[in-house]
C-alpha cells in the first residue's frame, strides 16, 4: 500500500471517529473548500451547507463503520468506493440506521493533505 493509500484511508477513519464525537471543526477540515455533495432527492450542496445541516443535529449521538472497497490513486486525485453503515440517535427518539455506498473523490491540497472534493452517497434507510 502507498503512502497516499495510507493517507486517504487516514482521512476516512479521522472523519468517521470525528462525526461520532460530534467535532465538526475536523470534519471540515477534511473537506476541500470547493467540495460538493450529491445525495439522493436533493440538489448538489457544498461547505457552508454542509456545516450548516451538520449544526442542526446538534446532541445527535452518531456511531457507524466504513468499509472501503475500492481505492485508487491518480496523481493528486483519487477515488475511493466506502460502504457504510450508521446509526444517528437523537436524544429524544428512535434511531435512524443508513447504509450504502459512497464514492469519493479526493484531492492532494498544496498542503499535502487529502481532502474529500465530491461525494456521491447512495446510502438509504434500514430497518
Amino acid at each position: 500500500m502507498t503512502n497516499d493509500e495510507n493517507a486517504i484511508r487516514q482521512v476516512v477513519q479521522t472523519w468517521m471517529t470525528a462525526s461520532a464525537s460530534g467535532d465538526l471543526a475536523r470534519v471540515l477540515d477534511l473537506m476541500t473548500d470547493d467540495v460538493i455533495f450529491m445525495v439522493p432527492g436533493q440538489e448538489p450542496f457544498g461547505k457552508q451547507a454542509f456545516a450548516e445541516a451538520s449544526k442542526s443535529m446538534a446532541g445527535m449521538q452518531m456511531e457507524g463503520a466504513a468499509e472501503i472497497v475500492e481505492i485508487q490513486v491518480l496523481g493528486e486525485w483519487a477515488f475511493i468506493r466506502n460502504r457504510i453503515d450508521m446509526t444517528a440517535t437523537p436524544p429524544d427518539g428512535d434511531p435512524v440506521r443508513r447504509s450504502g455506498y459512497t464514492l469519493t473523490l479526493l484531492r492532494k491540497e498544496p498542503d499535502g493533505q487529502w481532502r474529500l472534493a465530491r461525494d456521491a452517497n447512495l446510502m438509504t434507510a434500514r430497518g
